[in-house]
């Protein structure tokens, strides 16, 4: 079989971490693939997410590397499964492949905490808010392209209905519900939907106040999806030339240490709430 040509994220991530495990264990590949009778390139290409690998495989790499972390290895076996055409598989034609990984992390995420500070997290948006979002893309895109979007968007949203619900913490600055994206009554429509879901009991709404002033990261759109274990989390970033993914250790734990301090910044759920609230009522 011949090594896939564009894999996705989670697959890369799969490889990611066992090229860590073959480090840590002071390995080359050449030495790793002579003790599990495998060719360099083999084990190289599965490191980069270029070949499958199966659960019994990982488990062999596992030991081979002496790791001792049961969750772990459990974790990364279980990113072996769901082959199996998911949702987003049917956009692999007509939307960007990053968009298609950030719907395969937010489907894997055992929890996702958000920070938003001009945009309302997509998670949260109604139709009209995200189309209005989409028409503003430059270039231009036409309006099939946008309601691709607008339906991608609004299918990534069902992890928050399901019947074991993702719990969602979304972290929203002021300014990003004072922004009348599209008039009062778009506005009023998307903050009471945002009041709904907050009531939902997976659903978390916490929103920095103008008076909360400065913070670290301040104005940085952030995702962070929390995996079966903490090793295996990942940050979403959104930038002008698309998403990127962040997992190197350094990475992780400065952005847990972001979502902290965006959280201690943040009203409560029922003060979160109340503003909310009173701002549907200034519209």
């Amino acid at each position: 079989m011949p090594p896939r040509g564009t894999p996705t994220a989670r697959q890369q991530r799969l490889g990611f971490e066992l090229r860590k495990l073959r480090e840590r264990a002071g390995m080359s590949a050449t030495e790793a693939a002579a003790l599990m009778s495998l060719t360099q390139s083999r084990v190289s290409n599965i490191e980069l997410g270029r070949y499958g690998v199966s659960a019994d495989r990982v488990r062999m790499f596992a030991r081979t590397y002496k790791c001792g972390d049961p969750a772990l290895i459990d974790a990364l076996a279980a990113m072996t499964t769901g082959r199996t055409r998911n949702w987003w598989e049917e956009y692999r034609d007509t939307l960007p492949a990053m968009l298609l990984d950030l719907a395969e992390l937010e489907h894997h995420a055992a929890s996702i905490r958000t920070a938003q500070f001009t945009h309302l997290p997509g998670l949260l948006q109604t139709v009209d808010y995200a189309r209005l979002i989409f028409r503003q893309n430059i270039p231009e895109l036409s309006p099939p392209e946008v309601e691709h979007l607008v339906s991608h968007r609004i299918k990534r949203q069902g992890i928050l209905y399901k019947d074991e619900p993702t719990p969602n913490i979304a972290v929203i600055h002021e300014a990003a519900l004072r922004m009348q994206f599209g008039g009062p009554d778009v506005m009023r429509e998307q903050l009471q939907h945002i009041v709904k879901m907050g009531e939902r009991d997976n659903v978390t709404v916490l929103v920095i106040p103008f008076s909360a002033g400065i913070f670290p990261g301040t104005g940085q759109t952030v995702v962070y999806a929390e995996g079966p274990v903490p090793q295996l989390d990942t940050v979403q970033l959104d930038t002008e030339h698309g998403s990127e993914f962040l997992y190197a250790d350094a990475q992780l734990e400065r952005y847990r240490t972001f979502m902290d301090r965006f959280e201690a910044a943040a009203l409560d759920a029922d003060a979160s709430s109340e503003l909310i609230h009173s701002i549907i009522n200034s519209l």
